[in-house]
C-alpha cells in the first residue's frame, strides 16, 4: 500500500535536534518518510542531524543532508537550487527553524530582538520566497509552517520577540495562502504547545527551573488538560496530515497541537 506521501520531495528545515529523542524537526523527517517521502534535510549543523538520518535510513527512508543557513538568502537560495539538482523538484517544505529568548520589551536589548525574529520570523520568509515560484511553476505544493502557542497567548514567560514573531507566521501563512491558492498551493500552520522534546533537557530546564528538569515537567504537565506532554511526533503527525492529499481542502489555517492546553483559561 503506498504511503500518503509517496514519491513527494520534501525540504524539513530544523531537521536536527538539540539532543536524542524527538524533536519536531527529526520526527518530521522520519514520519514523512516513512509515508513514502524523499527527505532533504536542512540544518545549521551536521553532528544535530546524526540521529535523525539513522532513524530515517532504519525506517527506510531516503535523505539527504544539507547544511544551511536559513537567516541568510543566498544561502536559503543555494539550498533550494542544491534540492532541485538532486531530486528534481520541490512538492512539500516544512519550516521549522525557532528558537525562544526571554525578554520583555524593556530588557530585551535590540539585538536580542533582531536575533529572534530572524532566526523564527525572517527564516520562514526567505524559505517559501524561494520555494514558493517553484511550486507555483508547477501548480501544485504545500507548506507547513511551524508556529507556537506562545504567538496566541502568554504561556508563562516573557518572551517577547519569540511570541511577536511566532504570531507573524501565523498571518504569515494565511496571507501566503489566500495569495497561492489560485496556483495550487496550500500553505498551513502547526502551532504545538509545551511539548517535551529534547529542548526541555538541553535548554529550557536551565532557563526556568534552575536546571530542575523534573519541576519543569510537572509544572508543564500541570497546564495540560490531557494530563501528559506530547512530543514532536505529534507535531509531525499534524504536518504529515496537512502535507497529504487528505488535507487537500485545507489551506490557510492552523492546527494546534497543545493537549488542550491553550483552550483553558488558566
Amino acid at each position: 500500500m503506498a504511503g500518503r506521501l509517496e514519491g513527494k520531495i520534501a525540504i524539513v528545515t530544523g531537521a536536527g535536534c538539540v539532543g536524542p529523542g524527538w524533536g519536531n524537526g527529526r520526527a518530521t523527517c522520519v514520519r514523512f518518510a516513512e509515508e513514502g517521502a524523499r527527505i532533504f534535510a536542512v540544518d545549521l549543523r551536521s553532528d544535530t542531524m546524526e540521529e535523525t538520518l539513522e532513524r530515517v535510513r532504519a525506517a527506510g527512508g531516503e535523505i539527504e543532508p544539507y547544511l544551511c543557513d536559513v537567516t541568510d538568502r543566498a544561502s536559503v537560495e543555494a539550498m533550494v537550487a542544491a534540492c532541485i539538482d538532486r531530486f528534481g523538484t520541490i512538492d512539500l517544505l516544512v519550516n521549522n527553524v525557532g528558537g525562544s529568548a526571554k525578554g520583555g520589551p524593556t530588557d530585551l536589548d535590540e539585538a536580542g530582538w533582531d536575533r529572534q525574529m530572524d532566526f523564527n520570523l525572517k527564516s520562514v520568509y526567505l524559505t517559501c520566497r524561494a520555494v514558493l515560484p517553484h511550486m507555483a511553476e508547477k501548480g501544485a505544493g504545500a507548506i507547513v509552517n511551524t508556529s507556537s502557542t506562545s504567538g496566541t497567548r502568554f504561556t508563562g514567560s516573557p518572551q517577547i520577540a519569540y511570541a511577536s514573531a511566532k504570531a507573524a507566521i501565523i498571518h504569515f501563512s494565511k496571507v501566503t495562502a489566500v495569495e497561492f491558492a489560485p496556483k495550487g498551493v496550500r500553505v498551513n500552520t502547526v502551532v504545538p504547545g509545551q511539548l517535551h522534546t529534547p529542548m526541555v533537557e538541553s535548554r529550557l530546564a536551565g532557563q526556568r527551573m534552575g536546571g530542575d528538569v523534573e519541576a519543569l515537567l510537572q509544572s508543564r504537565v500541570r497546564r495540560i488538560p490531557l494530563g501528559w506532554m506530547g512530543d514532536g511526533r505529534d507535531t509531525a503527525n499534524a504536518a504529515l496530515f496537512l502535507c497529504s492529499d487528505e488535507a487537500r481542502f485545507v489551506t490557510g489555517t492552523e492546527i494546534v497541537v497543545d493537549g488542550g492546553m491553550s483552550a483553558r483559561c488558566d
